[in-house]
């Protein structure tokens, strides 16, 4: 009996309307079981609508929504609602994100990620319920108080449960995915020592404090993908995108913890002063070739199928920082043609 290959996720940007309408219709004709519509700035809830009218059965994920940066009630009322027109296809992906976006670019409080957190997913959890019904009063905690006496969706939710989806670089967050939420979108930045090391024993303490079996919880895990013979290419075409995830100083105990702290370390001091060129340069091949997974086609999916070994399903994900449309194209074309059914 062959075995079945693990459902595989895409992502889609924002872009022209029949742009983004074709793309999302081909990647559904395709197999892919879900599009993440990632927030990089303006928020993925639109980019998720325009394309839900025009697809039948493809999963449309926030991945990720900035948790933070938005009300817990505008969060879940946009999430009602991409539901109701996408009729029930909707995975909620919520994410802290760094310190510095959040209080810098977005002017939000970000305060202690990990309780933070926890409060937001437990008033849209109650708001998506009960929204509807009245009972709903005030939902207050020690970043958000709401009042909702006088607040009324139009509308029964069309589930009164929308699966959410929360990310992780470390332990802890890995740990409270599997308590409060549905699933885990694993960070692109993880490697396979990582993954079993740290990621699956702080998976399992979490379902333990939830006291739910495994099978209740999704772990999906994003990969940066490099598929070509020229390996030299490749690994150079990936530099640039594992330098931009590694600037935060919040990651450095991470890459310290792989064995790469010092390069992180330099990578984060030429991003404080602006040098976007010793970034790149402070990437090393290994570096690069821990984390991404980078070869032929047939070694890539070998490799990817080794890291994703526990996981429920994938998202591989081209290395977008500074290659050329063409060139993105290209290594999208060779992801969809290695993954996708």
């Amino acid at each position: 009996m062959t075995k079945r290959r693990k459902p595989v996720w895409a992502q889609i940007m924002p872009m022209p309307g029949a742009n983004l309408v074709g793309i999302a219709q081909s990647l559904e004709a395709a197999g892919v079981e879900g599009l993440w519509a990632p927030q990089m700035f303006g928020a993925p809830f639109t980019t998720l609508a325009a394309v839900a009218p025009a697809t039948q059965r493809v999963k449309l994920g926030t991945g990720i929504a900035l948790a933070f940066v938005r009300s817990p009630l505008e969060t879940a009322c946009s999430a009602i609602d991409l539901d109701l027109v996408s009729d029930g296809r909707v995975v909620l992906g919520l994410g802290s994100s760094a310190q510095s976006q959040v209080e810098g670019s977005f002017g939000s409080v970000y305060g202690k990620p990990l309780a933070h957190m926890r409060e937001i997913v437990g008033m849209i959890r109650a708001i998506v319920t009960k929204g509807h019904s009245g009972e709903l009063t005030e939902l207050g905690g020690d970043y958000h108080r709401l009042d909702l006496s006088h607040f009324r969706l139009l509308h029964p939710p069309v589930r009164a449960h929308i699966p959410i989806i929360l990310p992780a670089l470390f332990q802890k967050a890995s740990t409270q995915a599997a308590e409060i939420a549905d699933g885990l979108l694993g960070h692109p930045l993880w490697n396979d020592a990582w993954i079993d090391r740290e990621v699956m024993p702080a998976i399992k303490a979490g379902l333990d404090l939830s006291g739910r079996a495994r099978d209740a919880f999704t772990l999906n895990i994003s990969i940066f993908t490099a598929i070509s013979d020229d390996r030299r290419e490749a690994t150079d075409d990936c530099r640039a995108t594992i330098a931009y995830y590694s600037q935060s100083p919040q990651y450095l105990r991470y890459f310290q913890e792989i064995g790469f702290g010092r390069e992180a370390a330099a990578i984060q001091a030429a991003f404080a002063r602006g040098d976007y060129q010793a970034m790149t340069a402070a990437c090393t091949d290994a570096m690069v070739n821990s984390i991404a997974i980078i070869g032929p086609r047939d070694e890539v999916r070998d490799r990817v199928a080794q890291r994703a070994a526990q996981a429920d399903a994938i998202t591989p994900v081209i290395p977008h920082y500074g290659l050329s449309p063409e060139k993105s194209a290209i290594y999208g074309q060779r992801i969809a043609d290695a993954f996708y059914d």
